[in-house]
């Protein structure tokens, strides 16, 4: 079973988010890259279900030069070969996204290296599209399943299936679809693992198949990103010294902290 799984490379949500200058884009400069918790996921699920059945985990990103970095990153932890569409992401659509996936997985199909499952984070981190995910199934005519937290393959009645799991709105439900498929992920229903030294070192020397992107793309469609109003904040000085004692209390009180 040989699995894809798509990443990107994101700014890192969990400091100060700023805008690039035209309002495009997140500026990751000052708060670093990574890859989503989703895809972090998606990851880990591929080296399982590839694990499991024998087969091979591959990671494919669509970004410029230093999205290298999470294609090593991913590598560290299982994968075993890393494609590159070198591109300007900001430029690239879900559509655009969503087609150059397609021709990789056409490509590799081509050359003798069948992929029966392609995962991705259930969104980008940067721009919150939920979209690549069903456009590449409708591009490469496959079934989806959107934003699960587990991934298992197996077979039914002589047929490979991959069962995918996740919690929706009704509770948590339960999804069997043929092989080849496409699954969007959620995080939280594995624990990614973390790279060792060995591994780190042996994904420096994979080498990593660099592609153009077979078309011009059609762009995102976007006007400018804006960014929500800072929270107020406000500071109440009770007091100085031994007198703010009794409006001490008389916040804890309030709070239901204390009682008299």
């Amino acid at each position: 079973m040989n699995v894809l799984v798509c990443v990107k490379r994101v700014p890192d949500s969990t400091s100060e988010i700023v805008l690039t200058d035209d309002g495009q884009a997140v500026d990751g400069r000052l708060a670093g890259f990574t890859m989503s918790q989703h895809e972090q996921c998606a990851v880990e699920l591929a080296v399982r279900v590839a694990a499991a059945t024998g087969g091979e985990a591959g990671v494919l990103t669509l970004g410029d030069a230093d999205a290298v970095e999470q294609l090593r990153a991913a590598l560290a932890v299982g994968c075993t070969s890393a494609t590159h569409v070198v591109a300007d992401a900001q430029r690239f659509g879900p559509a655009d996204v969503a087609r150059e996936i397609a021709a990789v997985v056409r490509d590799h199909e081509a050359a003798g290296r069948p992929t029966q499952l392609v995962l991705l984070g259930n969104d980008a981190a940067d721009t919150g599209d939920f979209q690549v995910g069903i456009r590449l199934a409708y591009e490469l005519g496959r079934p989806v399943v959107n934003g699960v937290t587990t991934v298992e393959v197996g077979e039914v009645d002589g047929a490979e299936v991959v069962t995918a799991s996740g919690d929706g709105p009704d509770g948590h439900e339960t999804y069997r679809v043929p092989l080849p498929a496409v699954v969007t992920v959620l995080e939280g229903g594995v624990e990614p693992r973390y790279p060792t030294v060995p591994g780190r070192m042996k994904a420096k020397k994979v080498p990593i198949e660099e592609r153009e992107p077979t078309q011009e793309p059609a762009g995102p469609d976007r006007v400018r990103w804006t960014l929500p109003p800072a929270a107020p904040s406000e500071v109440v000085v009770l007091g100085k010294g031994p007198e703010a004692a009794s409006a001490v209390v008389d916040l804890f009180e309030q709070l239901g902290v204390l009682s008299r």
